[in-house]
Parts: C-alpha cells; structure tokens; sequence
C-alpha cells in the first residue's frame, strides 16, 4: 500500500475530514451533512485555498458575498478564497455535499497532461 492510501467515509457523521485519513498532501477534502433546516455556523473566507463544493443529496442555499443561491443534488461551485461563504439546509431536506480545498492557481496539469499509462506494469484482473 506504499502509493495509496484506502479510507471510509461514515455517512451517519455530520462531517468526516479526508486529511488525515488518506494523508492528503495537496488538497483538503471533506464529507458534509447538515440536516433539514441547520447551517454551518459561522461565515468564513480562505487566505489561499479556494473551495469546490459537490451536492450529493438534499438542497439548500449557498450564501457568498452577500449574494444567497438555491442549491441541489447535482450542483457543483467554485469558491475563491477570498468569498465569503456559508451553506443551509432547506427546512424540508438535508444537505450533503463534498467540499475540496485547494491553493488557488495551484492546478498546473490536466488529466491528460499529468497522467501515464502503464504499459509496463502489473495489470488488474479486468483489463
């Protein structure tokens, strides 16, 4: 297991942080539910890290600058670091969503420019 790292999510957490868990050196990235009505409780910005959000289930409304945008399973957003920002649940639905913080202008390759096939190297079972 020397270049991967397997973690578990337990969904029946409020919040569950990937950092320590799969030793993230690049991002931080976390799991997240509010149930119907509640709210993070605090509106914060970032001083480098900008934030992706991911709705897995529920909706809910987005809250940046002053700005308030209904959200929903599907939606995904990009905050800048500097935007300040703060999430609900609706008061008929939980929220779940993934949030993945990472150096704003950091991202420097692609997929199909970082990545490297492996000709050479052990196959899985499948291929």
């Amino acid at each position: 297991m020397a270049n991967y790292q397997l973690g578990h999510i337990n969904f029946e957490e409020n919040r569950v942080e990937l950092h320590n868990m799969l030793n993230l050196t690049g991002a931080e990235i976390s799991y997240n539910s509010l149930p119907a009505g509640a709210s993070v409780p605090f509106v914060h910005a970032h001083k480098e890290n900008e934030e992706i959000y991911i709705v897995l289930d529920g909706k809910g409304l987005l809250f940046v600058d002053g700005n308030e945008t209904e959200i929903k399973k599907g939606d995904c957003f990009r905050i800048d670091p500097k935007g300040q920002r703060c999430l609900k649940a609706a008061a008929d639905s939980a929220l779940q969503y993934l949030c993945i913080q990472t150096k704003a202008g950091s991202l420097e390759h692609f997929t199909m420019t970082d990545g490297v096939m492996s000709e050479d190297m052990a196959k899985p079972s499948w291929l």
